[in-house]
């Protein structure tokens, strides 16, 4: 009997090539008491620890318990997810709201549920990973476009044979900042009989006064349009929330299998984000203050005039950005590192996020930082 091979051994040479081109990762814990300014959380409008916040969840643990303990369509729905999904859409400009367990099943549940076989996927090329999936997972014909490529988007629709289509697009693209050209590409969407799906994961809380860059454009409401978010970023809280017409909610209840199969929620985290929501009600201040911000940040890095909270330091080499990374830690500023695949090769990057609640003295601290890395890191 010969030697029994190890079935797993071919990940001991994946990771010794990840590791040889600078992209191994690796789980840090921060600190409960972080002495670091944060540049790397997405936590836009410094509400995570906001006492009202913090209120809410426990204030919904106490009345529902700490878990949800089942899935939305048996046990794991309560009266409070219903005031989060009603309070969302008006909020937003929506007709109706579902929450889910995570953004990531909300863009799951949404694409595979509303596309099928028979079914045309239109998708920008730098949609995020979970829409990039949900592509996968759909089982339709898809068809990237180039990025934020209107025109492209629109002859792929005239072309198409299918009688269903989905134009699928972040609002707000998480690593570079940019913002996607929401009206035209509804425009032409419409025009073809098609649905634009905008995920808003980072354009809730930070435009359109934080109802997100559809209510800006004065698209909300729209029959042919279908908004996704997450209420772990500006809400500071865990989930995700689709906002769109009563017959896609009615739809998604029906056969998302990311909502049906699912545990709901949890009543601590609903309770966060309703709270967080009427922070940013009170505020919305706050979301000037996150892009006003950004736009120091992007000064002391000669970056473009950021369009949202995020301001990308394009490094290049994958190796550079995580030394520079390394080096502002060090410097008691904690800033993002993206390397592939999160985003092309030759590309890595520092990514920095304004916050509401930085302040003078902390963007004073961060410009020196940031000037002093940028000018030492070895290219």
């Amino acid at each position: 009997m010969g030697t029994k091979k190890d079935p797993l051994s071919w990940l001991d040479q994946y990771a010794a090539e990840r590791r040889a081109a600078g992209l191994r990762r690796a789980l840090r814990p921060r600190p409960e008491l972080d002495p670091m300014i944060d540049l790397a959380s997405n936590d836009y409008l410094g509400l995570v620890d906001h006492p009202d916040v913090i209120a809410g969840a426990i204030d919904s643990i106490r009345r529902w318990g700490t878990g949800s303990t089942g899935s939305r369509l048996v046990t794991g729905t309560t009266a409070e997810h219903h005031d989060l999904e009603r309070e969302l859409a008006e909020f937003t400009g929506a007709e109706t709201g579902l929450v889910f367990a995570s953004g990531y099943a909300a863009n799951l549940g949404v694409v595979t549920s509303l596309a099928g076989r028979g079914t045309l996927i239109v998708s920008d090329s730098n949609s995020h990973a979970s829409l990039v999936d949900a592509c996968r997972l759909s089982r339709a014909r898809v068809v990237i476009t180039p990025h934020g490529d209107v025109s492209a988007v629109q002859h792929v629709l005239r072309e198409r044979t299918e009688e269903r289509a989905l134009v699928i697009t972040d609002s707000v693209f998480s690593a570079d900042g940019d913002l996607a050209p929401l009206a035209e590409l509804h425009a032409v969407t419409r025009a073809a009989d098609a649905v634009l799906v905008a995920d808003e994961a980072h354009g809730i809380g930070v435009r359109g006064q934080g109802r997100g860059l559809v209510y800006e454009l004065g698209l909300a409401g729209a029959e042919d349009l279908v908004i996704t978010a997450t209420l772990s970023k500006a809400l500071a809280s865990q989930g995700g929330v689709v906002l769109a017409s009563g017959r896609v909610r009615d739809h998604l209840v029906d056969s998302a299998r990311t909502f049906i199969f699912d545990t709901g929620l949890a009543p601590g985290a609903v309770g966060a984000a309703r709270a967080a929501l009427r922070v940013l009600q009170a505020e919305p201040e706050r979301a000037d203050a996150v892009l006003r911000n950004a736009c120091r940040l992007a000064a002391a890095t000669n970056a473009a005039k950021p369009e949202s909270a995020v301001v990308s330091v394009v490094l290049g080499d994958a190796e550079r950005a995580y030394a520079a990374s390394l080096a502002c830690a060090e410097r008691g500023l904690r800033v993002g590192c993206f390397r592939p695949p999160s985003v092309p090769e030759g590309t890595s990057r520092l990514r920095l996020t304004a916050r509401a609640t930085l302040t003078d003295d902390d963007l004073d601290t961060i410009e020196a930082v940031l000037t002093e890395v940028l000018a030492t890191v070895p290219s």
